[in-house]
């Protein structure tokens, strides 16, 4: 029997309120619930649900103690742990980063997703480095004072897309308050590596999993490679995109991880409850 715990990225039900993403958790098995986190944009709140837009199943990053304290309640009455806050924290923010420590440290979440330097060709990389090294250790002297780790993501478009880079990013800080997130699933749109490789290289790091897809498609109406990429990445269902996921999971297994796999599919492919259900169930089998 696997000794792995499986929890839901709230980003991917965005159609559930914070009650509804509690009950539906609980009747198909998950283990925990790992929150979306931040302020949401009032100009959007009547507009349809959506994954980065109007998502019901997110908490609020001014939220009051009360008001956690209760989410807390309804969640272990619910027998489901929070094993991280899915934070969106742009790097060097430490007031939010101090916040989302607090909300952790109330919903008993023993991690926080903590902000990572982004890459776009206007900054080199060795500074947006130093950049994002000077803030984790801000990050990790938040999380001695409230109890709570930061965890980087390795994700396209930042500077640790990739698991060495990643490793790079937060190689020599305390492996007990700064860790990984590793995301095979971005790694198609950017920084893919060997699974197992990437898998030692982050080594004692390595905290956390997410779980999603993702396929490359042409793209439409490009007349020529000079007029920029010809392909691009999209969003999959679990069984139909480059990440073999079989693969992922029996390299988990041989570096003998047996932490917390988190669903966050965006592959819009089906309802919630069939995600839900069949992801977990897909993944599962793989045990």
């Amino acid at each position: 029997m696997s000794a792995m715990k499986y929890a839901v990225f709230t980003v991917m039900m965005p159609d559930c309120s914070l009650d509804t993403t509690i009950e539906k958790l609980q009747q198909y098995g998950y283990d925990g619930v790992e929150w979306r986190f931040t302020k949401s944009d009032p100009a959007r709140a009547e507009d349809a649900p959506s994954f980065w837009g109007n998502n019901l199943s997110t908490v609020e990053a001014d939220a009051t103690e009360a008001e956690l304290l209760l989410l807390k309640e309804k969640t272990v009455a619910a027998g489901l742990q929070v094993p991280n806050i899915g934070a969106y924290i742009a790097c060097g923010d430490k007031q939010a980063t101090e916040t989302a420590m607090k909300a952790a440290s109330v919903l008993g979440a023993p991690s926080i997703r903590v902000g990572v330097p982004m890459y776009n060709r206007t900054r080199p990389y060795q500074e947006l480095l130093l950049e994002g090294r000077a803030y984790l250790e801000q990050v990790q002297e938040l999380g001695a004072e409230y109890g709570v780790m930061g965890l980087i993501e390795v994700h396209h478009g930042n500077i640790a897309c990739s698991a060495s880079l990643a490793r790079r990013l937060v190689e020599g800080f305390d492996p007990a308050r700064i860790g990984i997130i590793y995301d095979p699933g971005n790694m198609v749109h950017e920084g893919f590596e060997n699974y197992r490789m990437g898998l030692e290289v982050m080594g004692e790091y390595l905290t956390h999993v997410h779980i999603k897809n993702a396929r490359w498609q042409r793209k439409e109406g490009e007349a020529s490679a000079a007029e920029g990429p010809l392909w691009q990445a999209v969003w999959s269902p679990l069984q139909d995109g480059v990440v073999h996921w079989p693969q992922v999971i029996a390299d988990l297994k041989a570096i003998g991880y047996d932490r917390w796999l988190t669903f966050e599919d965006f592959s819009g492919s089906a309802p919630t409850d069939t995600l839900l259900r069949d992801n977990l169930a897909y993944v599962r089998s793989l045990f």
